[in-house]
């Protein structure tokens, strides 16, 4: 039987028969399971069927003839209907989102992932090609939300490939190109995504009430050992680092780190701010990590005595199905609709055309429509030009358009008209409002 909360003690019946014999004195006969009403049994002595509550009546497991069943083998039976269920309440507090299984809890709760495309779908800037990390210094946006940095003497590439454990459809792949055997103490090389402070302030971290996360991701490495990661503030200097080990080469595994919350520290709360900062490490110098398993105050980026990805030419470590939730226990990963997990991401990145045409009698200023992002941005966005062709006027660049507390949600793009008359503008841009 199923049930919510603690274990019921009583269950639905199930149909049976006991077999007494009768002796002509005895009267009361035990049942072997507890019964409701008369209603739930069919009595029968000498084969004929006894009249409820006239010929007898049960209490609990006892069934009470009026008169004693003559003697006989087995000439007395009762069969058991299956006409009366019993409801169970659960007690009081005994139903809680701990006491759920965890397929139920992955299939009830939507939005419990604090990261964003943690599957690593959606990759509006690259749609799959390679973004190179230069050394001492290269950063790049490899899929949406999640972003590498370089700071070593070596060189990589990363790249979303259709490569991934079941279940999945994708995954980010980092391969050397040019090696680092040696570190520097400020040296490192790490995947990261940085998680908006709205986002994750119910966490309270810096607080007594801090809770605790759980991490979970899929992982693929050509070299094997122990590898590092962190979770951090805003600021850098309060951080706990992770390690997990590499078991096989170019295996798919599932790893997860069970992370308690810090109490001390200094936290964004609910701002448009960075609240966290979850990296996974391919290098870490001394000075970017540190034992595992503690909340303390350094530069978080992977763990000490961490494996050196970068000290192997054409190495690979690959990721995806990275999910950092509240709770001691890593739940099944939180799939959501490609369209709602693209809608998250044009907070942060999106790209958008615009085409305008006028008809003026005087050269100067003027000013398009209001046009508004696809998505409420995080905050006034960075306005790149990617193509912009056009006849009798030049851009003079946006204006956006804010109301506080949402962050930016539209834009007024000005031209400047060099002819009277005609004039069009065909511009395409991205819109950039990344923590």
């Amino acid at each position: 039987m199923s049930y919510i909360g603690s274990t019921p003690t009583t269950q639905s019946f199930i149909a049976g028969t006991d077999y007494f014999n009768g002796n002509g004195s005895t009267t009361a006969f035990t049942l072997s399971r507890p019964v409701v009403s008369v209603n739930d049994i069919q009595a029968v002595v000498n084969n004929v069927v006894q009249v409820p509550n006239d010929a007898y009546n049960v209490s609990g497991n006892t069934i009470t003839f009026t008169s004693a069943p003559s003697s006989g083998t087995g000439n007395v039976y009762v069969r058991y209907l299956s006409t009366t269920t019993q409801s169970i309440t659960p007690s009081q507090n005994t139903v809680s989102y701990a006491t759920w299984d965890n397929d139920l809890r992955s299939e009830t709760f939507a939005f419990k992932n604090r990261l964003i495309n943690g599957d690593m779908n959606i990759d509006q800037r690259n749609n799959g090609a390679a973004v190179n990390l230069i050394t001492a210094g290269g950063v790049g946006y490899c899929v949406d939300r999640w972003f590498a940095e370089n700071t070593t003497s070596g060189t990589a590439t990363i790249q979303r490939l259709a490569d991934a454990p079941t279940g999945f459809s994708n995954s980010i792949r980092w391969t050397v190109t040019g090696t680092a055997s040696t570190l520097a103490s400020s040296d490192s090389a790490f995947f990261q995504q940085q998680i908006e402070g709205f986002n994750s302030a119910d966490l309270s971290f810096g607080t007594a009430n801090a809770q605790t996360v759980s991490v979970s991701f899929w992982v693929k490495s050509s070299v094997t050992g122990t590898f590092g990661g962190a979770l951090a503030n805003n600021a850098y200097n309060r951080a706990y680092s992770f390690s997990y080990t590499i078991n096989s080469a170019n295996t798919w595994e599932y790893k997860t780190i069970t992370i308690p919350g810090d109490t001390t520290g200094t936290w964004v709360g609910a701002t448009n701010g960075i609240g966290l900062r979850l990296s996974f490490a391919m290098a870490a110098g001394s000075a970017r990590g540190s034992t595992a398993g503690s909340w303390g105050a350094f530069v978080g980026i992977g763990v000490s005595g961490q494996t050196n990805l970068m000290a192997t030419n054409a190495a690979t470590w690959q990721v995806t199905g990275v999910q950092l939730e509240k709770g001691t226990t890593a739940t099944n990963f939180d799939v959501l609709p490609y369209g709602t997990e693209l809608a998250l991401c044009q907070r942060y990145f999106q790209y958008s055309r615009y085409y305008f045409e006028y008809a003026m009698g005087a050269v100067g200023n003027l000013s398009g429509p209001v046009v508004t992002f696809s998505q409420v941005m995080r905050a006034s966005p960075t306005f790149t030009v990617l193509s912009s062709v056009g006849a009798n006027n030049t851009v003079n660049g946006p204006t956006t358009i804010s109301e506080s507390g949402t962050g930016a949600y539209a834009y007024l793009i000005g031209y400047a008209s060099s002819s009277t008359g005609y004039g069009y503008r065909n511009i395409s841009y991205s819109l950039s409002a990344e923590l």
